[in-house]
């Protein structure tokens, strides 16, 4: 499985620097990255630095402006393995994705679906017949299990702040 942890968005410089948009918790943990991956292709990593919340990439093979403009609007994949591992209580949404909802007396609600990031993030779920979009508020989400592939939600609490 792969990672998708940035968005290139332009050239910096003459010298095929680029401008990536990080997915990641912080631009830094773009630092522990050896190769990436842009379109099947594996560039390996001579430089990282960060900035204004943007980090600053140069690749091998990537020597000037021209060839970084071919990257532009590409996303940067890295193999699930070579990931930093989250902060404790943090997760990737690859992992999470498809997990199981269930409440904390074990009632199925359905599966998640997708994430969209926000300062609260909104979690959708399908439970066989539509999507509920809920957000990950406090005291809704109780714990995250994701060896098992669920997540643990307070019933009365999932109810108050879902969109049914």
């Amino acid at each position: 499985m792969n990672l998708t942890v940035g968005l290139i968005l332009k050239p910096q410089g003459i010298r095929g620097e680029l401008k990536v948009k990080p997915y990641t918790d912080t631009a830094e943990d773009f630092s522990a990255l050896s190769r990436v991956f842009v379109e099947g292709k594996e560039y390996k990593v001579l430089s990282v630095r960060t900035g204004g919340g943007a980090v600053y990439l140069g690749l091998r093979g990537v020597a000037d402006r021209n060839a970084a403009e071919l990257l532009r609007g590409k996303e940067i994949v890295i193999p699930r393995e070579e990931a930093p591992k989250p902060a404790e209580g943090r997760y990737y949404i690859a992992d999470l994705l498809g997990a199981e909802i269930v409440t904390e007396g074990g009632k199925v609600l359905g599966k998640l679906t997708d994430i969209r990031q926000a300062a609260t993030d909104v979690y959708t779920l399908f439970d066989g017949t539509r999507e509920v979009l809920f957000p990950v508020a406090d005291g809704v989400v109780l714990s995250v299990d994701v060896e098992k592939g669920t997540i643990v939600v307070d019933e009365k609490r999932f109810f108050e702040v879902a969109v049914l």
